[in-house]
């Protein structure tokens, strides 16, 4: 279970400020647990983790039984935003660092239709040319620019090289229930689908199929990260001064209104680096509006205390730091004794690997709170699919109650429109 430490707030903020905010984050909590508050249709992730069953989930491991037949070793997953940012942060904290170099088993996951750009879209193409392919495409209208043009060229790939009725067996659609152009598709060609249901937001939708088929895919157990995220659930339905959503929310709001107005999300463990892109999205679409929101940005350390570490510790006294811990290492590597010593490591022979990774964390976080940065601690017991299940729920919950205390709805995105239609009066789309 997700546990926190907020003594690295101590410094910042009084004893009596916090409670008041505690009170605050409370009332938000009981909007969010009574639907009451500015998009509650919205709300469907809330309860998400305890509706999924055995037959959810065969449903998303049929896909992986399908293309192992078909012996499929590339597996394109399409989307953009909320529709590829929570399996990507799973995908990559799950799998092993050099996993492509060692020639794992199972198909390769590779994303696309989170970007325009020319050159890595003609090198998806030549990666497929070369491979035995197959797509997962996510997207709610079908129409969205980026996943759109990505899989247009995919399944015409697909169709033009094993005949259009194998194409449908090698295309997955996760998709709206009954509207919008992806469906219309779906239904016309036969492709087997999966639900993206009205009530959830694409940034709150990890633990649907939009996650779960492509997590399945790579060859994890969704059924252990479901668990974590049902348990997950349970705890943090609590509407008590324990509850570590409620307690985070109140104090990030806390620091926020003392001038603290970054959110910098940090990890000892390089695996995270996509779940801070997740986190960036999750907080940054729910509550940069009406002019108010923390701003979510991420660094993985010690690699970025060589390049941020400076500003950090001297610059503009702007940011808090919420640092997501993995407490126990799944390997074992200790350093060994050198006779000649010429680094001068002899010191730390015998000694693990994670123990200076740990120490390292320790002396950054005392560091920064001399340098005047506010630290919260967010802990895990290791990186493993349950983990990763309770971890996805925990801030999910802490940024519904956070927004809401914030007084924001967390569940729109009217800004995102803005670009869109820009680029498509530029691109000289019909009515715009």
């Amino acid at each position: 279970m997700v546990k926190i430490d907020l003594t690295g707030c101590d410094s910042f903020v009084k004893k009596e400020q916090y409670n008041d905010y505690l009170k605050q984050a409370l009332a938000a909590q009981k909007v969010l647990q009574e639907e009451s508050g500015a998009g509650n249709d919205f709300l469907g992730w809330q309860h998400l983790p305890s509706s999924i069953g055995r037959k959810e989930l065969d449903d998303c491991l049929s896909v992986v039984d399908r293309w192992i037949e078909r012996e499929i070793d590339l597996v394109v997953v399409i989307g953009i935003g909320g529709s590829y940012l929570g399996a990507k942060a799973a995908i990559e904290a799950l799998s092993h660092s050099f996993a492509c170099q060692l020639g794992s088993h199972g198909p390769k996951i590779v994303f696309a239709g989170e970007n325009l750009s020319e050159d890595y879209t003609a090198e998806l193409l030549d990666l497929i040319h070369v491979r035995n392919p197959a797509c997962v495409v996510i997207s709610k209208s079908g129409t969205t620019t980026e996943p759109a043009v990505a899989f247009r060229l995919v399944k015409n790939y697909l169709e033009q090289t094993y005949g259009k009725k194998e194409a449908c067996e090698r295309i997955v659609a996760i998709t709206d229930k009954a509207r919008g152009a992806l469906k219309s598709l779906s239904n016309q060609e036969g492709y087997k689908t999966f639900v993206i249901e009205d009530n959830i937001g694409g940034r709150f939708s990890v633990l649907t199929p939009v996650g779960l088929v492509p997590i399945a895919l790579a060859g994890f157990d969704i059924e252990a990260m479901v668990r974590g995220a049902q348990d997950a659930e349970k705890t943090l339905m609590a509407c008590d001064e324990a509850n570590p959503a409620v307690r985070y929310a109140a104090m990030r709001n806390l620091l926020y209104d003392g001038g603290k107005k970054v959110e910098l999300f940090a990890s000892f463990h390089p695996k995270l680096q996509y779940l801070g892109e997740w986190l960036k999205q999750l907080f940054g679409e729910s509550e940069g509006k009406d002019g108010k929101g923390i701003f979510p940005a991420s660094v993985i350390f010690t690699t970025d205390l060589h390049s941020m570490g400076q500003y950090i510790q001297e610059g503009e006294r702007m940011l808090f730091e919420t640092v997501i811990t993995v407490d126990h290492a799944q390997r074992e590597v200790t350093i060994p004794a050198d006779e000649q010593n010429l680094d001068g490591l002899n010191y730390l022979a015998g000694k693990h690997v994670e123990h200076c990774n740990r120490m390292a964390q320790l002396g950054t976080k005392m560091a920064h709170i001399d340098g005047g940065v506010p630290n919260i601690d967010i802990h895990i017991d290791k990186l493993d699919e349950y983990n990763l299940g309770c971890l996805f729920y925990f801030f999910e919950k802490v940024c519904g109650v956070s927004a809401y205390q914030l007084g924001v709805n967390p569940f729109n995105q009217p800004g995102v429109e803005a670009y869109k239609k820009n680029m498509f009066k530029l691109l000289e789309k019909p009515g715009y």
